[in-house]
């Protein structure tokens, strides 16, 4: 364990963290170890170990769900801040962050179906499994993410894993405001499960145009339950 009795500068937590991840082989859509185990493996202070994951996650290196945990994008090997990302996400609407992923999304689930290996499909399934059997939205909403990772992942082409991780990035930088839920968790009949179905089976099935069209067919109803009433 690293020993310190001096308060590192800012960089030098940065370092710790990034090196962390490299060294430990943390991919994207890993989760990392809770703060706690952090700063016991990393001989960071709570304070010192919160900065990084803040700067990192402005780097686009990590993304962050409240009250689940800190889990790694993409750019989590990379040097260049992603500042000008986030603030394009500040200036975007949700309707025109919808359109963008109905144009790219699709296109990465039909390289999904042509490149996806047995264990990308595996853990589609895991994703879908723990979000049919997630007790809360925010549960679900964990799963729904790492799914849309896994396909990305599939497409087995790190330019556009990168250019997905860059969507989602942007994705979490727009302002959704309230949503509100008329119920604690997704029900049983939550379009979603059967819409995440279709990608999944038309991806394990090496159909390209039938992964595409359900990908599609799936933001489309995303789209359509967010903006009914605007």
């Amino acid at each position: 364990m690293l020993q310190s009795n001096k308060p590192l500068k800012a960089t030098q937590s940065i370092k710790r963290v990034r090196s962390f991840i490299v060294d430990g082989g943390y991919e994207a859509g890993d989760r990392l170890p809770a703060e706690r185990e952090l700063t016991e493996r990393l001989s960071l202070t709570r304070t010192e170990l919160r900065k990084a994951l803040d700067a990192l996650e402005r780097e686009g290196a990590l993304w962050r769900r409240v009250g689940k945990g800190t889990f790694v994008s993409d750019g989590a090997h990379g040097d260049e801040p992603a500042d000008t990302i986030i603030e394009l996400g500040r200036k975007l609407t949700p309707f025109r962050m919808m359109r963008a992923r109905l144009v790219i999304e699709p296109a990465i689930a039909r390289e999904a179906a042509v490149n996806a290996s047995g264990e990308h499909i595996r853990l589609m399934q895991a994703a879908m499994a723990r979000a049919r059997a997630a007790t809360t939205w925010a549960e679900y909403e964990e799963q729904d993410d790492l799914l849309h990772h896994h396909i990305a992942r599939a497409s087995d082409n790190l330019l556009l894993v990168s250019l997905f991780e860059q969507l989602n990035l942007v994705r979490r930088a727009v302002s959704w405001g309230t949503v509100v839920r008329a119920s604690t968790r997704p029900a049983p009949s939550h379009t979603s499960f059967a819409e995440h179905d279709a990608i999944a089976t038309a991806i394990s099935e090496r159909n390209p145009e039938a992964a595409y069209e359900a990908m599609r067919t799936h933001l489309r109803s995303v789209s359509d339950r967010l903006f009914a009433d605007v």
